[in-house]
C-alpha cells in the first residue's frame, strides 16, 4: 500500500510528480466518491499549470465512483464554497496549492453546505481509500456526468449584498491580484460597479491570470512580497491597497500612505463593524493576537471567542456559537452568512464601505487601535528542535505568568504584554506573536527576548 504524503492536517498539498501527479488525483477523487457517496459535487481550479490536468484527473475518478461533477472552470477557493453551497450539492473540491511554491498543487475539500474536510473529519479515511488503491470495478457502477457551469453572476449577487453601493463615494482603489485567480473576479465586480454607477475607480497590477507567475508567488503575508502593491498606492495617490494570494481566500490591505496594515486590525475594524449592525453578536478570533480583537467587541457590545487557530477550527466554532464574524490575524476573515466561510473578497468590500461612511482614510481608522494594542506581526523560526525551544520559552516564563492557556501552542499573558507561541500545522517552523498594551518599547523588547531564547 502507497503512503500518500500530500494528505496534510487542513488540506492535500505535495510536490508535482511523485507527490502528486494525475494517477494520485484520480485516487483522491475515486475515495472521495466512495468515502462521501455524494450524488453530485462542483470543482474548480486555481491558475497553476498543473491545476486543469489534476482537476480533469480527479474528476475522471469521482465519476468512476458514480459522481456528478459540475466543473465551474478557473476559481479562487471561496468559489467552490459559494457553489457548494448555492447549489445545495453533496460537496466541492478546488485545486490550488495557495501560496506554495511553483512545483507545488493541492487540494482543499469540503462536504454539503460547503462543512470542511480536514484531518479529523474525513480527510485521513479518504487518505486510507486513495493508498489502498482497491475500489470496485468502474463497470460496476453507473459512471456519473461531467458539466462545466458558470455562477459568476450569482457569486457576484452574493458579494454585493454586504454593502450599501449607495454608501460608496469616490475612491480610488489599487488592486493587485498576483497574478492569480482573482483578476476575473475584480473585472465581474467592477462590470457590475460600473452598472450601478458607483463612483470607484480600481487600478489593476499583475492583473492577468498566469500559471507562470511572471512576478514571483503571490503571498503578501511575506513583506518581500509586498512592494509592488505599496508602490502603486503611492505611484497613483490612491485611498487604499488591496493584494490577493494565489486563490485569493485572504486579502491584505494597505493604507493611503502604501503601508501594510497587519491582518489583526482589520479583524477589530471588521468587528466594529459587524456589532454596529447587529448588536450583541459574537466574534470569533484566534490566540496568537486578541487584546484588540476582546477590547473592541466587548465595547461593543459583543461576545469575544476564542478559537484554535486554522479554518477548520474556526468554522467549526463559527457554526457551534451561530458567530457573525471570525477573524484571523493572517488575513483569513469568516462570515456566517457565507456559509461560515472565510472570503478574500468580502473583506475590501466592507472596508471600502468603511471609509466612505466614516470619512477617515485607513491609516486614521487604525491608527489608534495600533498605538494602543503594538503587536510584533508573526515570526516564524525555522527550529532544529522546535519543541525543545518552546519548552525553554515555557520553563523561563511561566513562573511569572499572570494566565497560562494551551487553546493552541502556549499563550502567556502578564500585566502590560503578552505572546503566543506556536508550531504550524502547515510548514516546519515556530510561530511567535507578541503585543503590548500601548507600550511599543516592551513588546519589541520582550520579543528579542523570546526570539533569543528560541536561538539558544
Amino acid at each position: 500500500m502507497d503512503t500518500l504524503s500530500c494528505f496534510k492536517a487542513y488540506d492535500i498539498r505535495g510536490r508535482l510528480g511523485e507527490e502528486l501527479n494525475e494517477d494520485i488525483a484520480w485516487r483522491i477523487g475515486r475515495a472521495f466518491g466512495e468515502y462521501l457517496n455524494p450524488k453530485s459535487i462542483v470543482l474548480g481550479g486555481d491558475v497553476r499549470l498543473s491545476s486543469e490536468s489534476l482537476k480533469m484527473a480527479l474528476a475522471r475518478g469521482l465519476q468512476d465512483a458514480g459522481v456528478d461533477v459540475l466543473d465551474i472552470g478557473v476559481s479562487g477557493t471561496e468559489e467552490i464554497y459559494f457553489a457548494t453551497t448555492h447549489l445545495k450539492v453533496d460537496g466541492g473540491i478546488e485545486v490550488t496549492a495557495s501560496h506554495n511554491p511553483m512545483d507545488y498543487n493541492g487540494m482543499k475539500l469540503v462536504r454539503r453546505d460547503s462543512r470542511p474536510i480536514s484531518g479529523d473529519t474525513g480527510l485521513r479515511d479518504i487518505q486510507r481509500l486513495a493508498e489502498r488503491n482497491n475500489f470496485l470495478p468502474a463497470d460496476g457502477l453507473k459512471r456519473g456526468c461531467y458539466e462545466k457551469i458558470s455562477l459568476i453572476d450569482q457569486y457576484i449577487d452574493h458579494l454585493f449584498s454586504y454593502i450599501d453601493v449607495d454608501n460608496i463615494t469616490p475612491l480610488k482603489l489599487v488592486i493587485n491580484s498576483g497574478n492569480g485567480a482573482a483578476g476575473p473576479i475584480i473585472d465581474a465586480i467592477e462590470a457590475r460597479f460600473s452598472e450601478l454607477n458607483v463612483p470607484l475607480t480600481l487600478i489593476k497590477v499583475h492583473h492577468t491570470p498566469d500559471g507562470t507567475f511572471p512576478n514571483g508567488i503571490p503571498n503578501p503575508l511575506l513583506p518581500e512580497c509586498r512592494s509592488d502593491t505599496s508602490n502603486a498606492v503611492i505611484e497613483h495617490r490612491a485611498d487604499m491597497g488591496i493584494a490577493f494570494d494565489g486563490d485569493f481566500d485572504r486579502c491584505f490591505l494597505f493604507d493611503e500612505k502604501g503601508q501594510f496594515i497587519e491582518g489583526y486590525y482589520i479583524v477589530g475594524l471588521l468587528a466594529a463593524a459587524f456589532l454596529e449592525k447587529n448588536p450583541g453578536s459574537k466574534i470569533i478570533h484566534d490566540p496568537r493576537l486578541s487584546w484588540n480583537t476582546i477590547d473592541i467587541v466587548t465595547k461593543g457590545g459583543g461576545t469575544p471567542i476564542m478559537s484554535k487557530t486554522g479554518h477548520a477550527f474556526i468554522k467549526e466554532r463559527m457554526r457551534e456559537e451561530d458567530a457573525i464574524y471570525g477573524g484571523e490575524m493572517s488575513a483569513h476573515h469568516y462570515f456566517r452568512d457565507f456559509a461560515y466561510c472565510d472570503s478574500g473578497m468580502i473583506p475590501w468590500l466592507l472596508v471600502t464601505e468603511l471609509l466612505c461612511t466614516s470619512g477617515q482614510t485607513l491609516s486614521e481608522l487604525v491608527q489608534d487601535r495600533m498605538a494602543a494594542w503594538p503587536a510584533s506581526g508573526e515570526i516564524n523560526s525555522k527550529l532544529a528542535n522546535p519543541k525543545e525551544s518552546i519548552d525553554l520559552v515555557y520553563q523561563h516564563f511561566a513562573p511569572l505568568a499572570q494566565e497560562i492557556d494551551h487553546t493552541d501552542g502556549i499563550s502567556m499573558s502578564f500585566e502590560n504584554w503578552r505572546f503566543n507561541l506556536r508550531s504550524s500545522n502547515t510548514e516546519p517552523v515556530v510561530r511567535l506573536n507578541v503585543e503590548s498594551r500601548g507600550d511599543e518599547l516592551l513588546m519589541k523588547e520582550k520579543t528579542a527576548k523570546i526570539m533569543k531564547l528560541l536561538s539558544s
